[in-house]
């Protein structure tokens, strides 16, 4: 099998890929990576169905899905989705279970970076209830229309390494509200939940892997004051510098999603079950300080991705 690297686009993973008769779920659609995900299945193609909160925004900013769609022989069609309402999160959900038909795979891949402290419409913290309990939800509502050998692809991100999941005090009740910890948490969690889901599914050769884009300037960083990308790659090439390693380079967004369409139809699914990816292989496990590659043994621990099941559960009041 070829081996991909952080270079690698979304083209190059998927040249010579026919993905004609498979049917993909891609949330986040209307901007960066959840646009160039879409848009190379669909060139090989596939059936996509694209999720975003703001459906307006989302058709402007899907049209070269559309076009690649009509030129690679697939299909493009938008829901609408706030993954910050779980009122909205069930409505998706039961519409697409209304509707039947079945996924090949579910890439959960929007989401909400270093946001100020602020509250979902249900009350949970932001980022958390964004980034994890939206997606939880929203996935475990359809995971009966994923096909037997089907897959979740979850997006998570490096920034896992700043936090583990803390199901004391999920939503920062006690204060003390920083946004990368935050951030940290909901991809921790992001990359837990893909460990469990993955071991509840596997029965139907159903597998789950979580996974890291890269450093990529997209619309992710809206709520980034002026400057704080910047000092946060600094204090990256600080780190890596004085472990004698190369400086960090962002990725363009058809590399961003390179890891996304191969753990979503390339990679062997027995080799990506339950595990961390980035540059489309998959990670080591790393505790060594800074965001550069690997995994945090935390986010791919069994029991506390069972401890964070039950929580979430609790959380959105369902049992899955």
């Amino acid at each position: 099998m070829t081996q991909f690297n952080a270079k690698s686009t979304t083209d190059d993973v998927l040249s010579g890929v026919d993905l004609s008769g498979k049917r993909f779920l891609v949330t986040g659609v209307s901007a960066g990576l959840g646009v160039e995900t879409a848009r190379a299945l669909a060139a090989h193609g596939a059936d996509v169905v694209g999720a975003a909160r703001d459906l307006t925004k989302a058709e402007g900013a899907t049209t070269a899905v559309r076009d690649a769609a009509a030129a690679g022989g697939g299909s493009f069609e938008l829901i609408q989705l706030d993954l910050a309402s779980l009122a909205s999160v069930r409505a998706a959900a039961d519409k697409l279970v209304a509707d039947g038909r079945q996924f090949d795979v579910i890439i959960t891949n929007a989401g909400v970076m270093a946001a100020p402290f602020g509250k979902t419409e249900d009350g949970f913290e932001t980022q958390f209830g964004t980034n994890h309990l939206g997606h939880f939800t929203f996935v475990n509502r359809i995971a009966s229309l994923i096909k037997d050998g089907g897959r979740l692809v979850s997006l998570a991100s490096s920034g896992h390494r700043f936090s583990n999941v803390d199901l004391e005090d999920p939503n920062f009740d006690r204060g003390d509200y920083e946004p990368w910890t935050a951030y940290g948490r909901s991809k921790t969690a992001n990359i837990l939940f893909a460990v469990e889901f993955d071991r509840r599914h596997r029965d139907r050769d159903i597998r789950a892997a979580a996974l890291h884009p890269g450093g990529i300037h997209t619309e992710l960083a809206r709520h980034l004051d002026d400057g704080a990308l910047e000092a946060l790659v600094e204090r990256i090439n600080a780190a890596a510098r004085e472990a004698g390693g190369e400086n960090f380079e962002f990725k363009s967004i058809p590399q961003g999603a390179a890891t996304s369409v191969w753990a979503a139809a390339v990679a062997d699914p027995a080799e990506i079950g339950g595990r961390y990816l980035e540059d489309c292989q998959v990670a080591r496990l790393a505790e060594n300080e800074g965001l550069r590659e690997g995994v945090r043994a935390y986010a791919i621990d069994p029991d506390n991705a069972r401890a964070l099941w039950a929580k979430s559960e609790e959380m959105v009041g369902e049992r899955f």
